[in-house]
Protein backbone atom coordinates (compact mmCIF):
# COMPACT_ATOMS: atom_id res chain seq x y z
CA UNK A 1 0.00 0.00 0.00
CA UNK A 2 1.49 3.39 -1.12
CA UNK A 3 2.36 6.26 1.69
CA UNK A 4 0.25 9.37 0.77
CA UNK A 5 2.41 11.90 -0.44
CA UNK A 6 3.29 14.87 2.18
CA UNK A 7 2.16 18.05 0.32
CA UNK A 8 4.61 20.65 -1.04
CA UNK A 9 5.12 23.44 1.16
CA UNK A 10 4.79 25.58 -1.81
CA UNK A 11 2.10 23.74 -3.50
CA UNK A 12 -0.44 25.72 -2.38
CA UNK A 13 1.18 28.65 -4.31
CA UNK A 14 1.94 27.12 -7.12
CA UNK A 15 1.50 28.85 -10.24
CA UNK A 16 0.33 27.52 -13.66
CA UNK A 17 3.74 26.61 -14.84
CA UNK A 18 4.40 24.43 -11.80
CA UNK A 19 1.26 22.36 -11.94
CA UNK A 20 1.46 22.05 -15.68
CA UNK A 21 5.15 20.60 -15.24
CA UNK A 22 3.83 18.07 -13.07
CA UNK A 23 0.71 17.47 -14.84
CA UNK A 24 3.78 16.65 -17.87
CA UNK A 25 5.96 14.45 -15.63
CA UNK A 26 2.85 12.44 -14.86
CA UNK A 27 1.72 12.22 -18.56
CA UNK A 28 4.75 11.01 -19.74
CA UNK A 29 4.06 7.90 -17.78
CA UNK A 30 0.81 6.95 -19.24
CA UNK A 31 -2.48 8.59 -19.85
CA UNK A 32 -4.78 9.58 -17.83
CA UNK A 33 -8.47 10.63 -17.58
CA UNK A 34 -9.28 14.23 -16.93
CA UNK A 35 -10.65 13.64 -13.31
CA UNK A 36 -8.06 10.95 -12.08
CA UNK A 37 -5.27 13.55 -13.57
CA UNK A 38 -6.69 16.54 -11.53
CA UNK A 39 -7.11 14.26 -8.82
CA UNK A 40 -3.02 13.13 -8.49
CA UNK A 41 -2.20 16.48 -9.42
CA UNK A 42 -4.66 17.89 -5.92
CA UNK A 43 -3.53 14.83 -4.00
CA UNK A 44 0.06 16.67 -4.18
CA UNK A 45 -1.40 20.13 -2.95
CA UNK A 46 -2.40 21.87 -6.00
CA UNK A 47 -4.75 24.32 -5.77
CA UNK A 48 -8.25 22.94 -7.72
CA UNK A 49 -8.72 26.14 -9.60
CA UNK A 50 -5.23 26.11 -10.67
CA UNK A 51 -5.30 22.27 -11.72
CA UNK A 52 -8.37 22.67 -13.40
CA UNK A 53 -7.30 25.70 -15.50
CA UNK A 54 -4.20 23.45 -16.48
CA UNK A 55 -6.27 20.45 -17.12
CA UNK A 56 -8.84 22.67 -19.27
CA UNK A 57 -5.50 24.22 -21.09
CA UNK A 58 -4.06 20.15 -21.84
CA UNK A 59 -7.23 19.20 -23.53
CA UNK A 60 -7.13 22.33 -25.47
CA UNK A 61 -4.12 21.27 -26.58
CA UNK A 62 -4.54 17.46 -27.50
CA UNK A 63 -1.95 16.76 -24.79
CA UNK A 64 -4.95 14.85 -22.84
CA UNK A 65 -7.39 13.45 -24.20
CA UNK A 66 -10.06 11.19 -22.85
CA UNK A 67 -10.97 9.31 -25.98
CA UNK A 68 -7.27 8.07 -25.77
CA UNK A 69 -7.10 7.29 -22.65
CA UNK A 70 -10.56 5.10 -22.99
CA UNK A 71 -9.09 3.18 -25.86
CA UNK A 72 -5.77 2.19 -24.40
CA UNK A 73 -7.24 1.38 -21.10
CA UNK A 74 -9.58 -1.04 -22.84
CA UNK A 75 -7.39 -2.59 -25.13
CA UNK A 76 -4.46 -3.06 -22.30
CA UNK A 77 -7.75 -4.08 -19.85
CA UNK A 78 -8.89 -6.76 -22.97
CA UNK A 79 -5.72 -7.87 -23.33
CA UNK A 80 -5.37 -9.23 -19.98
CA UNK A 81 -8.69 -10.89 -20.03
CA UNK A 82 -11.17 -9.05 -18.56
CA UNK A 83 -14.80 -8.23 -20.04
CA UNK A 84 -16.34 -5.15 -20.77
CA UNK A 85 -18.95 -5.41 -17.59
CA UNK A 86 -15.38 -5.09 -15.54
CA UNK A 87 -13.64 -3.15 -17.92
CA UNK A 88 -17.02 -0.56 -17.58
CA UNK A 89 -17.02 -0.58 -13.61
CA UNK A 90 -13.31 0.28 -13.78
CA UNK A 91 -13.61 3.54 -16.15
CA UNK A 92 -16.15 4.53 -13.47
CA UNK A 93 -14.16 4.56 -10.67
CA UNK A 94 -11.83 7.02 -12.82
CA UNK A 95 -14.67 9.06 -13.16
CA UNK A 96 -15.20 8.70 -17.08
CA UNK A 97 -18.52 9.62 -18.39
CA UNK A 98 -20.50 6.96 -19.60
CA UNK A 99 -20.95 8.25 -23.24
CA UNK A 100 -16.58 7.96 -23.03
CA UNK A 101 -16.96 4.71 -22.31
CA UNK A 102 -19.68 3.51 -23.90
CA UNK A 103 -18.40 5.03 -27.08
CA UNK A 104 -14.80 3.14 -26.33
CA UNK A 105 -16.00 -0.22 -25.95
CA UNK A 106 -18.04 0.42 -29.18
CA UNK A 107 -15.23 1.18 -30.93
CA UNK A 108 -13.03 -1.31 -29.82
CA UNK A 109 -15.10 -4.06 -31.53
CA UNK A 110 -14.03 -6.85 -29.41
CA UNK A 111 -15.81 -10.30 -30.11
CA UNK A 112 -16.18 -10.33 -26.19
CA UNK A 113 -17.97 -14.32 -26.78
CA UNK A 114 -14.56 -15.05 -28.36
CA UNK A 115 -12.29 -13.39 -25.68
CA UNK A 116 -14.25 -15.16 -23.05
CA UNK A 117 -14.03 -18.89 -24.79
CA UNK A 118 -10.39 -18.01 -25.60
CA UNK A 119 -9.88 -16.88 -21.92
CA UNK A 120 -11.77 -20.25 -20.71
CA UNK A 121 -9.68 -22.11 -22.52
CA UNK A 122 -6.29 -20.83 -21.30
CA UNK A 123 -7.08 -21.50 -17.62
CA UNK A 124 -9.01 -24.51 -18.07
CA UNK A 125 -8.16 -26.22 -21.12
CA UNK A 126 -9.44 -27.27 -24.43
CA UNK A 127 -12.23 -29.35 -23.05
CA UNK A 128 -15.73 -28.20 -22.13
CA UNK A 129 -16.71 -29.06 -18.23
CA UNK A 130 -17.88 -32.19 -17.34
CA UNK A 131 -20.23 -31.54 -14.83
CA UNK A 132 -22.46 -28.65 -13.50
CA UNK A 133 -20.29 -28.19 -10.90
CA UNK A 134 -17.50 -27.44 -12.95
CA UNK A 135 -19.41 -25.44 -15.36
CA UNK A 136 -20.86 -22.97 -12.46
CA UNK A 137 -16.57 -22.71 -11.35
CA UNK A 138 -15.67 -22.06 -14.49
CA UNK A 139 -19.26 -19.43 -15.42
CA UNK A 140 -18.21 -17.39 -11.42
CA UNK A 141 -14.30 -17.23 -13.03
CA UNK A 142 -15.58 -14.99 -16.39
CA UNK A 143 -18.37 -13.36 -14.46
CA UNK A 144 -15.50 -12.65 -12.06
CA UNK A 145 -13.51 -11.56 -14.68
CA UNK A 146 -16.06 -9.18 -15.97
CA UNK A 147 -18.15 -11.32 -19.01
CA UNK A 148 -21.57 -11.13 -19.15
CA UNK A 149 -24.21 -14.04 -18.53
CA UNK A 150 -24.57 -14.39 -22.38
CA UNK A 151 -20.88 -14.22 -23.25
CA UNK A 152 -19.83 -16.94 -20.31
CA UNK A 153 -22.65 -19.11 -21.40
CA UNK A 154 -21.19 -18.99 -25.06
CA UNK A 155 -17.72 -19.41 -23.75
CA UNK A 156 -19.14 -22.59 -21.76
CA UNK A 157 -20.92 -24.02 -25.19
CA UNK A 158 -23.96 -26.54 -24.92
CA UNK A 159 -24.62 -27.85 -21.75
CA UNK A 160 -26.89 -26.92 -18.83
CA UNK A 161 -28.13 -23.53 -18.81
CA UNK A 162 -26.36 -21.71 -15.32
CA UNK A 163 -27.98 -18.86 -14.43
CA UNK A 164 -25.83 -15.70 -12.51
CA UNK A 165 -24.25 -18.37 -9.63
Amino acid sequence: MRRPRKPDTDAAEADERTVRTAALALLAGRDFGRAELARRLERRGYPAEVVAAVVEGLVAERLLSETRFVEQFIRQRAGRGHGPVRIRAELRERAVPDAEVEAGLEAAAVDWAAAARELRRRRFGASPPSDYSERARQARFLQYRGFTAEQTRAALGPGEDIDDP
